[in-house]
C-alpha cells in the first residue's frame, strides 16, 4: 500500500528549494534570458524570440507563485490537485511546485477557557463547572481532512472551525465526567471521589476523556484543569446550610470526644492521687457537670456550694 493510500500523516518528500536561490533564478536569471533572447534573436529569428519570451514569461509567473515562509511550530499540508502529498515541517524560506496547494497549520500550544456550564452531578444536584484547556495539533492529516473547515480557503485551515470543534467536544466531555461524580461527599465519612475533593484525579480523568474525543481530529490535550466549581444558584443557599450543618455536627463530635477524654482523665487522676473519694452518684454528678461545662457553647457560670442552708 502506498503512502498516499494510508490516510495518515507523513513527511513531504517532494522538491523543496531554498527560496533565496529561487529568487536569483526567478527575478534575475529568467528576466536576463528574456532580454537577451529579445535582443539577439529578434532580428534573425523573430518567431523563435517571441516563443522563448513567452515560455520564459510563463516560467517567471509560475516562479513567483511557489514561495512561502515557515516559522517554528508551523506546518504546510501539501495537496497536489486534491491528492495529499505529505506535510512539510521545515523552517525557513522555501519554494515548491506552484501547483501545490499549501494549507497552513499552527502546531503551537493553544489555550482555551471553557465557560462554566450547568450540569447535574451524580446525585442530581445542578452545579456550575468550567475548565481551562491547553491543546495543540498533533496529526496534520486528520486536522485538515477529518474536520469540516468550510470557508478556510486554500491558504490555511480555519482556526474558528478547529476551536469550535474543540469547544463542543470539551463541553461534552465535561458533562460526561461531571455526571459520574457527586459535587461533595454525601456521607460524613465517605471515601468516594468527588468533584470538590478529587483534585488531580478528576483532572486526569477529564484529560483522558478529552484525548479520546479529540484524537479523531488529530489533536492532543496538553492539560485540562477545572477552574470553576459551584452549586447552581437555585440550590446554592440550601447546600450552604447543609454544609454548615455538617460542619457543626463534625465539630460537635470532636468536642464531645475531647470532653469525654478529659472527664476520664480527671476521674483517673482524682482516684490515683487520692484527692477525694467519690461514690457512684457523685461521680455521675461530676461527669454531668464537666460535660456541661466542656460542651457548652457559652461560658458556664460558677456556683459555689458552701454546704450551708439558706
Amino acid at each position: 500500500m502506498s503512502k498516499e493510500d494510508n490516510n495518515r500523516e507523513y513527511e513531504y518528500q517532494g522538491l523543496v528549494i531554498n527560496g533565496f536561490a529561487m529568487i536569483f533564478f526567478t527575478f534575475i536569471l529568467v528576466p536576463a534570458i528574456i532580454i537577451v533572447s529579445s535582443i539577439v534573436l529578434m532580428d534573425p529569428v523573430p518567431g523563435l524570440a517571441i516563443t522563448l519570451d513567452a515560455v520564459f514569461g510563463v516560467v517567471f509567473i509560475l516562479g513567483c507563485v511557489g514561495y512561502f515562509v515557515q516559522e517554528p511550530n508551523q506546518a504546510r499540508v501539501m495537496i497536489f490537485f486534491g491528492k495529499y502529498k505529505g506535510t512539510c515541517r521545515k523552517t525557513g524560506y522555501f519554494w515548491v511546485n506552484p501547483f501545490m496547494n499549501r494549507k497552513k497549520l499552527s502546531l503551537r500550544i493553544r489555550n482555551m477557557d471553557i465557560e462554566p456550564i450547568k450540569v447535574n452531578d451524580k446525585i442530581g444536584n445542578p452545579v456550575l463547572i468550567g475548565m481551562v484547556l491547553v491543546w495543540k495539533i498533533k496529526d496534520t492529516y486528520k486536522a485538515v481532512f477529518d474536520i469540516d473547515t468550510q470557508g478556510a480557503g486554500n491558504i490555511g485551515v480555519s482556526n474558528s472551525a478547529l476551536e469550535k470543534f474543540v469547544r463542543i467536544q470539551s463541553d461534552a466531555a465535561l458533562r460526561e465526567v461531571t455526571g459520574k461524580f457527586a459535587y461533595d461527599e454525601t456521607e460524613a465519612h465517605s471515601q468516594e471521589l468527588t468533584l470538590r475533593s478529587g483534585g488531580e484525579e478528576i483532572n486526569e480523568i477529564l484529560e483522558q476523556k478529552l484525548n479520546e474525543r479529540l484524537a479523531i481530529a488529530g489533536m492532543e490535550v496538553v492539560e485540562a484543569r477545572l477552574n470553576y466549581l459551584a452549586y447552581a444558584p437555585e440550590i446554592a443557599a440550601v447546600m450552604l446550610r447543609r454544609q454548615q450543618a455538617s460542619a457543626i455536627i463534625t465539630a460537635r463530635e470532636k468536642i464531645v470526644e475531647g470532653a469525654v477524654s478529659m472527664v476520664k482523665m480527671a476521674l483517673h487522676q482524682l482516684k490515683s492521687e487520692g484527692v477525694v473519694e467519690l461514690d457512684e452518684d457523685r461521680k455521675a454528678a461530676m461527669v454531668s457537670n464537666l460535660l456541661v461545662v466542656l460542651c457548652a457553647d457559652e461560658p458556664s457560670q460558677p456556683v459555689i456550694n458552701t454546704g450551708g442552708n439558706i
